[in-house]
């Protein structure tokens, strides 16, 4: 039975029908008189459970506000509650044990499926099979929801949640160069819940582990799955280690794919908006019953075209001044600049502009401009989403073997691929009299020139692919009636690739220049091909030389595997005066592993080949976990009406870090029917990952600002920290569910979650001002290798590590900053979660209201152990303090309207300049033609962002005006999107 607000019949089981009924009968095809009057839909439906016989589970919010018109005469069951749910949207399916479940149908009043049988509804937050009321909080998307939000996938829904943080792991963040993380290459989208990390939130498809994706394995990948197939999501706001295990610190995300389907299902879907971002969705699902067993299969195919940075003024050009910024653009551009390096601030400063005529090269001192500088953006170009190619499959079988025994088995399959467009090349470039374009305004044997290749050679282009396959093979016998034990296998890989190429190879470009012989093993030679001239337009080099200083290119491939045993046995030990003490406990091992190799042609005559040795990691867990009800039916009393005490523990043993423990202890207490206060007390943990401790060392290169103002070129050390300790979190929540029947639905949830030991990289958290920023100076190195010999010597140190640059001389370098994995100090994070409901009907039809909010009361970060605590809360990086959603639904018969506003609050910059907030509305017109669910047809309008509101401006380091951690560049995008059932 799904749990998360799901009850029997307003909170208690009603159980009519007798526990011999056959799973394989379809609501028994007994005819018997049925007098239920008009009125609220519980209560007809109440009046059904008992008059059939049968056992019904529904949320109470799914009946709020709906009325049935009765029901009189002779029936068999399946007529009588087809007729009680006409007009409503409601749909049901039959559970293993032969209950019936209610569930929202298709949105625009699609037709019922046929009515399949079902396994035991999954329960998130439980592991018990009938547990009441949850002591934490869960949200619950079902399909309907799902369709209703007007998206095109399941993973765009939930970055939409206000409780989530969009600004790690989403394909725009990437796009952008704003994920701190920068590990997500192959632009898959993961969950990051109260912006705790997305390694802190816990994925699971139907209760069970995937593998990590991206090129790290840090996260979930929830774009992974058709989400055709899927039947609801549950979010569990609350830490869950002691059930789950590792990993479930911020919650739990639980994706609940159909458990049974009947007949063929088509749908296409097809948006686009302003200048790109189009996108086209096909899938069909198919499935068939028998009297012992189904299987379905479905299949997912979408296709994207990217978005330019050209397509929206404020990323077009990196100069933010007409918006109220700055000029984010720099002086590699073409024309170029020529540079002097400044030993006393340890930075370059522009000299010269070189002003060449137009279409031709500078041949003269006439042909500079002293004190000036030609200004570029690097990133002008470049796409802001990538484009994607998606095939994804999902396929599930169920089979009974006698009465007891049931055997499962699923498969999942993604395979996608994307490419983008990225920064352009360019560098710092030593031309000297050995090049015949070469001219001095001062009579010089040599420059430093800064040019960029975008004219010439383009953005750089790249490609991620990512493939992933999961199979599970699971059984349940029921030892008993209230006995059973369940076991499953699962196994999971996912690989990653990473390309990039039209890439500058500096070696190359030193030989194009003249400053190196040619080299014998490559076909150019420069007195024949023609030299390199860094002193035109952009527009005065050969394809020749072109070709063979663009040919380099660098590719990461990493591979992640997970599997697991699992074993659960669950029922009631004994009965108490407040009715039965549930019980379950089982044992849990699995393993993971994961490796790297790649290469990389950017500094060198021939490729350099890198690999990180295979890592593996094993696991062994015992968990229990106890449902004690105190208080019942048979013992309430005012005030009283139910109090359940629910109890879990976890031990974990890890080969590499060790044992931990994690205790949850939950209270639910209902003084009276329609209202529920429930409280939860946790601890979680959290090993850190193969790849953050293990991964190999590599450095970048970039600009930052020093407190003085002046850009020092930086050199960034990433890799793993093979010490770093788990982190671990303890969570406390509380909060009521009210719902009344005709009434509204009210749900008040506040949390406070406390971090120790967090695993991050606290220099991600502020780059652009890591050189500024106080906080930060534990891990920055301010060198000057021009005038000291130790800090050349340290320099040189990591002229071996991948990534590293020749473009730039060892003297230029400013400073070293430590953007490695490590234990920070402490996190605290707490606020409130609301969430409201309310049903109207009328002739006119029936209106409803809903709305969700999340609230940060309190962000408090400690980058390490002794630095002062931060309130980051509405500041950039970190999440708005409230994010809501609100909106009213029309539907009369087979048609649907919704209209919902958006609210992302104000926040601040890292200079303190407010960044206003983001108001969006969005609508969704559905409706349905034909008649019967063979002949079905359903059609839904969608406009996200109706009044094509642009993202609030923000200044930008990079020079985009926009934060795509709180709002999309796509603007008003129109959908259309048909299903017709076979």
């Amino acid at each position: 039975m799904k749990m998360s607000r799901l009850r029997l019949l307003s909170g208690s089981a009603i159980i009519a029908c007798a526990i011999s009924i056959s799973a394989t009968a379809a609501c028994g095809q007994d005819i018997r008189d049925y007098n239920i009057e008009a009125g609220d839909l519980g209560d007809a439906l109440t009046a059904f459970a008992t008059q059939s016989d049968q056992q019904i589970f529904f949320a109470g919010e799914i009946v709020a506000g709906l009325r049935s018109e009765g029901l009189r005469g002779r029936h068999t069951p399946t007529e009588a509650l087809e007729k009680l749910l006409t007009g409503t949207g409601l749909t049901w399916s039959r559970t293993r044990q032969g209950g019936i479940y209610l569930r929202r149908g298709q949105a625009g009043g699609l037709p019922m499926e046929a009515a399949v049988a079902v396994d035991d509804v999954i329960v998130t937050g439980t592991l018990l099979r009938s547990s009441g009321d949850l002591s934490s909080p869960v949200t619950t998307l079902d399909r309907d929801a799902l369709d209703r939000r007007g998206f095109g996938t399941v993973a765009e829904s939930l970055v939409s949640l206000p409780q989530n943080y969009a600004g790690t792991t989403t394909p725009v963040v990437q796009a952008t160069l704003s994920d701190a993380g920068a590990s997500n290459t192959t632009y898959a989208t993961g969950v990051n819940l109260r912006g705790l990390g997305a390694a802190s939130t816990l994925v699971l498809v139907n209760g069970r582990r995937m593998a990590g994706a991206g090129s790290r394995a840090e996260l979930t990948d929830v774009s992974a799955l058709p989400s055709a197939a899927v039947e609801r999501v549950d979010v569990l706001l609350d830490g869950a280690s002691a059930l789950y295990g590792a990993d479930a610190v911020a919650g739990v995300v639980n994706i609940i794919m159909r458990q049974g389907f009947d007949g063929q299902e088509t749908r296409l879907r097809m948006s686009a908006a302003r200048g790109g971002a189009e996108d086209i969705q096909a899938s069909h699902l198919a499935g068939r019953s028998w009297s012992s067993g189904s299987a379905y299969l479905s299949y997912e195919y979408q296709t994207a075209k990217g978005l330019s940075s050209l397509d929206r003024a404020y990323t077009r050009d990196g100069d933010l001044r007409p918006f109220g910024g700055t000029d984010h653009r720099n002086f590699y551009s073409a024309p170029g600049n020529i540079l002097e390096f400044d030993a006393g601030t340890s930075a370059y400063v522009t000299r010269y502009a070189i002003r060449p005529p137009t279409g031709g090269t500078a041949g003269s001192a006439a042909d500079f401009a002293a004190g000036q500088t030609n200004l570029q953006s690097t990133l002008s170009g470049i796409d802001l989403l990538p484009s994607t190619e998606r095939h994804s499959v999902y396929g599930r079988i169920r089979q009974s073997l006698g009465e007891r025994l049931e055997v499962t088995a699923d498969v999942r399959y993604n395979r996608r691929s994307n490419k983008i467009a990225t920064g352009a090349a360019g560098g710092l470039f030593n031309v000297s009299e050995a090049n015949p374009w070469f001219v001095s305004p001062t009579g010089a044997a040599s420059h430093r020139v800064s040019y960029s290749f975008a004219r010439e050679l383009g953005p750089a282009q790249s490609y991620a692919q990512s493939e992933s396959l999961g199979v599970t093979l699971g059984a349940r016998y029921d030892l008993t009636a209230e006995w059973t034990i369940e076991g499953y296998l699962a196994s999971a890989y996912e690989n990653a690739d990473y390309g990039l190429s039209n890439r500058v190879n500096s070696r190359f470009v030193n030989e194009a220049l003249g400053n190196i012989p040619d080299d014998p093993a490559t076909p150019f030679r420069a007195a024949v091909d023609g030299y390199l001239n860094l002193f035109g337009d952009g527009r005065s080099n050969s394809r020749t030389v072109l070709d063979f200083i663009g040919s380099g290119y660098g590719e990461s491939h990493e591979k992640g595997r997970a599997a697991s045993a699992n074993l659960l046995i669950r029922g009631p030990l004994w009965r108490l005066p407040g009715g039965d003490l549930a019980f379950a406990f089982g044992g849990q091992f699995r393993t993971e592993s994961f490796d790297t190799r790649g290469e990389s042609f950017l500094s060198a005559a021939s490729p350099l080949l890198f690999a990180s040795p295979r890592r593996d990691r094993s696991v062994a867990a015992v968990f229990a976990e106890a449902r004690v009800p105190l208080i019942g039916s048979d013992n309430a009393r005012p005030g009283l009406r139910s109090l359940d005490l629910s109890l879990a523990g976890r031990l974990e043993d890890y080969d590499d870090f060790g044992t931990t423990a994690n205790p949850k202890v939950g209270l639910v207490w209902s003084p009276f029917e329609g209202l529920g206060v429930r409280s939860s007390w946790g601890t979680s943990f959290r090993a850190g990952s193969l790849p953050q401790r293990f991964d190999q060392s590599a450095v970048s290169t970039t600009f930052l600002n020093r407190a003085d103002g002046v850009r020092a070129l930086t050199l960034l050390l990433t890799g793993g920290n093979p010490d770093l300790k788990p982190e671990t979190a303890e969570t406390f929540t509380v909060g009521f569910d009210y719902k009344r029947t005709n009434g509204p639905v009210l749900s008040l949830n506040y949390f406070d979650t406390r971090f120790s030991d967090r695993i991050a990289k606290p220099v991600n958290e502020n780059l652009a001002g890591a050189l500024a920023d106080p906080a930060l100076r534990p891990f920055v190195t301010l060198v000057s290798p021009a005038t000291r010999p130790q800090d050349l010597a340290l320099m040189e140190s990591y002229s071996g590590l991948p990534g590293f640059s020749t473009l730039y001389p060892m003297e230029s370098y400013g400073a070293v900053v430590d953007a490695r994995w490590v234990n920070t100090g402490a996190v605290r994070v707490s606020g409130l979660d609301l969430a409201a409901r309310q049903g109207w009907r009328s002739p006119l039809g029936l209106l409803s209201f809903d709305a969700s909010a999340s609230w940060i009361l309190s962000y408090e970060t400690r980058p390490t152990p002794t630095a002062p605590v931060r309130q980051v809360a509405g500041l950039l990086g970190y999440p708005v303090k409230l994010r809501g959603r609100a909106g009213v639904t029309w539907s009369r018969d087979a048609m649907q309207l919704g209209v919902h506003w958006s609210h992302v609050d104000a926040y601040r910059d890292r200079r303190g300049i407010r960044i206003d907030a983001w108001n969006t509305i969005d609508a969704q017109l559905s409706w349905s033609l034909g008649s019967g669910a063979s002949r079905a047809l359903a059609l839904q309008l969608g406009v996200q962002n109706l009044l094509d509101e642009d993202p609030p401006f923000y200044d930008a380091p990079l020079g985009f005006g926009f934060d795509g951690a709180q709002a999309s560049p796509v603007g008003r995008a129109v959908s259309l999107q048909l299903i017709r059932r076979w």
